[in-house]
């Protein structure tokens, strides 16, 4: 592969909420995009035809080190985002079925990292977009913390330019994938912190209340794209402001 482009975007966990809008809105700005999805998907095909009419192209890139690692250094991706993740009920459901394990261990921070030593193969090193969450601190009990925790630490570490966003609760009228509990909460929250908000508490509204996927990734975008933004962890008061790309 001889003619790279001045942006080509990898964007894993491409058919989760998020980023499913982060490969519409990379492709609105004309980004060379490339989707995974996993091989085994049973929506594979479906995947296959919805980001094909946005013009990205799907990869199915096995998730082990050495074939993830070849993949990117033949794609070299200007921009890694690391979207991915798994829920309670979803490790649950592969525990009970004998599937291989989706908990927060193996999935939020396993194939993250997994992703992350591929990135650091890369012969040109790509910039680092991760997902993480509001709340994360060292010492954290809560193991979908945890999991970010230490994916936090380690691309710190990495090298790589990064960016790192935590985001509070991420729902929308548009997400397909039913979570009751996780909405009612997102809404008791959003009605705190306008309660907060009209109090005088703006910052902590702005910190604290809900994103859509959508404007999440219009975010996530901007801030791939802007050479000046790096190295820096961006929580939801920025997260849900639109700024230009500066340098663009």
């Amino acid at each position: 592969m001889t003619d790279v482009p001045a942006v080509r975007a990898f964007v894993a966990g491409a058919t989760g909420y998020v980023g499913r809008s982060v490969v519409a809105a990379l492709r609105a700005r004309g980004i060379e995009t490339v989707a995974h999805v996993r091989s085994d998907s049973t929506r594979l095909a479906d995947w296959t035809a919805h980001f094909g009419q946005l013009g990205a192209t799907v990869d199915g890139t096995p998730w082990n080190d050495a074939d993830m690692t070849a993949r990117l250094r033949e794609l070299r991706p200007t921009l890694v985002f690391a979207l991915l993740g798994t829920t309670k009920a979803r490790a649950q459901a592969a525990a009970r079925s004998g599937a291989p394990a989706s908990d927060y261990d193996t999935v939020d921070y396993g194939l993250s990292a997994q992703l992350l030593r591929a990135a650091q193969a890369c012969p040109a090193t790509p910039k680092f977009v991760y997902l993480s969450a509001a709340g994360v601190a060292e010492g954290t009990t809560s193991a979908y913390l945890a999991a970010r925790v230490r994916l936090e630490r380690e691309l710190r570490a990495s090298g790589l330019h990064f960016i790192i966003a935590r985001p509070s609760f991420i729902t929308g009228d548009d997400r397909e994938e039913n979570r009751p509990v996780e909405r009612l909460l997102a809404r008791l929250v959003d009605l705190s912190m306008s309660v907060a908000g009209a109090f005088g508490a703006r910052s902590l509204q702005q910190r604290w209340a809900s994103l859509t996927g959508g404007a999440l990734a219009q975010s996530l975008v901007r801030l791939g794209l802007d050479p000046a933004e790096v190295n820096r962890v961006v929580y939801a008061d920025e997260l849900r402001v639109a700024h230009p790309i500066s340098g663009r």
